[in-house]
């Protein structure tokens, strides 16, 4: 039985990307195509593990409910000491951080947690596809969608084409700082032709439409003021100023600054079945991964530093100010991205939950399990191995990994970090732990002090420090933690990122 499905994964076909005229594709290996169940199968299998661990059950309800006693949610409280090395050494000085137990730390990260970038990634050519100069709200604005086509010479069968739109006030008098988005890209507000334009369209679109079907010319005939062609409306000049309660694109570009949202779909896919696609596929040549291999959090952030990349040769920004921001499994992404890319200047992290700021080895809400028999496709193949309960190498779980989130958060240091949450009672559940999380950036203000930065301004004792009520603001140092009163956003924390932001990064309008 388990030949006959391993012969299925290897055989499987379908899905090829469009197919270059000019070359002989036939030499290529066909990508393999997975259901979401084989691609979890494939690496259960290629690391030998026989039991899997289910993770926990969002339903309070059910038999396998999730723990949410806090009594129970610390199995094993001592977290890694972030300044020890692996050979015991106390950490004494910079160099000894930089040359040493970062990189330990990084080297660990990515082999047990997020996967190693490969070797042989290729290039990416970026093309300015549309420039658009457009009003958001009383701000006049330039708009820019933006395609990077990553290289894909040595295996086309598969196209990735990273999609994103960049949006700066037109009224800045030098480069702004720009806030990189994980999201949908899209035009604000996209100019609208004028009213003699209109004239034109319509009149050429009625002759269009009679044309391909005559009977619609009655149609017309009967309402001859129509115009099937509208404009949008135009920007409100007389609408109320932008406040805390705008969206947080309006309130970033009024505060002078830029934001670009960049589509994480065109990087790699947010599934199993993806995962000989995208950019992995592309590295892999359609074939499965291993355990080692980068998953989609790790690729997701590889194409935030491309962005980068583009966003240094773009007059219009300030590249030594770009910052990255992302909400739930984009919270995830921005966590990976600030901490493994060293040219971002500061991140908003928000709602991450597990994989994110919260830390693996609490067991409160969403569980190491929950990834391991999930969404494991986010993290590298081997932190599976955290949910085995039989295998070759035995039963592992959150307690055995050799790292966890609060050495994410320093590597992040000195650069600045605001970690953002909303309340259970408003829709950000109690699932994604968010004490978890305020323990990790307490226990992650040791690094930035050691580096000459500030953290909370509370001791570094996470299992000590109780997480503050909501609204409370905790935004004096580099390290920055707010949990709002609203729900699974961190839209209610762009009034007090904003500000926290131009301090920290030294910015004035």
């Amino acid at each position: 039985m388990k030949k006959s499905i391993l012969c299925a994964l290897l055989l499987g076909l379908g899905g090829l990307a469009k197919a270059q005229d000019s070359q002989d594709l036939s030499k290529y290996p066909a990508p393999v195509t997975f259901t979401n169940e084989q691609d979890h199968a494939n690496m259960q299998q290629q690391l030998g593990i026989t039991v899997l661990r289910p993770g926990p059950s969002g339903n309070e309800a059910a038999p396998n409910a999730a723990n949410y006693d806090e009594s129970k949610a610390n199995p094993c409280p001592e977290l890694p000491d972030i300044l020890t090395t692996n050979d015991g050494r106390t950490v004494s000085s910079e160099d000894m951080w930089w040359e040493i137990r970062r990189p330990e730390l990084v080297d660990a990260l990515e082999r047990e947690v997020y996967g190693k970038l490969p070797k042989n990634i290729p290039s990416v050519k970026w093309d300015v596809k549309i420039t658009d100069r457009e009003f958001v709200a009383r701000t006049p604005v330039i708009a820019k969608q933006i395609i990077g086509h990553v290289d894909n010479s040595s295996y086309p069968l598969i196209n990735v084409d990273i999609n994103m739109i960049l949006v700066v006030p037109a009224n800045a008098k030098g480069p702004v700082p720009v806030l990189m988005m994980f999201g949908r890209p899209s035009f604000p507000a996209p100019a609208q032709p004028s009213g003699e334009d209109m004239e034109i369209l319509n009149s050429s679109f009625k002759e269009m439409m009679i044309k391909n079907d005559p009977s619609i010319k009655a149609i017309f005939d009967k309402y001859p003021a129509y115009t099937p062609v509208t404009r949008l409306p135009g920007p409100n000049f007389f609408a109320p100023p932008v406040s805390g309660d705008s969206p947080p694109t309006e309130q970033l570009l009024a505060a002078g600054w830029g934001y670009l949202t960049i589509d994480p779909s065109s990087i790699q896919a947010d599934n199993h079945a993806g995962i000989t696609r995208g950019i992995i596929g592309l590295v892999n040549k359609g074939q499965p991964r291993s355990p080692e291999d980068w998953g989609a959090l790790r690729a997701w952030a590889w194409g935030a530093a491309r962005a980068l990349d583009y966003l240094e040769t773009d007059s219009l920004v300030d590249s030594k100010k770009v910052g990255i921001e992302g909400v739930s499994r984009y919270g995830k992404a921005a966590l990976v991205t600030m901490a493994f890319e060293p040219r971002f200047a500061t991140a908003l992290i928000g709602s991450s939950g597990k994989g994110g700021t919260t830390l693996h080895r609490r067991v409160f809400g969403e569980a190491v399990e929950s990834l391991t028999g999930g969404e494991n496709y986010w993290m590298a193949g081997n932190y599976m191995k955290y949910g085995a309960d039989e295998s070759g190498f035995g039963r592992l779980d959150g307690c055995d990994l050799p790292v966890d989130s609060h050495d994410m958060l320093a590597l992040c240091a000195p650069r600045p970090v605001f970690v953002s949450y909303g309340i259970p009672e408003k829709g950000d559940a109690k699932w994604l732990d968010q004490k978890g999380s305020y323990m990790a950036v307490v226990a992650a203000g040791a690094a930035y002090k050691f580096l000459g930065a500030s953290d909370l301004g509370v001791s570094n004792d996470y299992m000590k420090e109780e997480m503050p009520p909501y609204n409370t603001d905790m935004l004096d140092g580099d390290l920055a933690w707010r949990q709002h009163d609203g729900g699974h956003t961190d839209a209610p924390n762009m009034q007090y990122f904003i500000p926290w932001a131009n301090r920290v990064l030294g910015h004035k309008k």
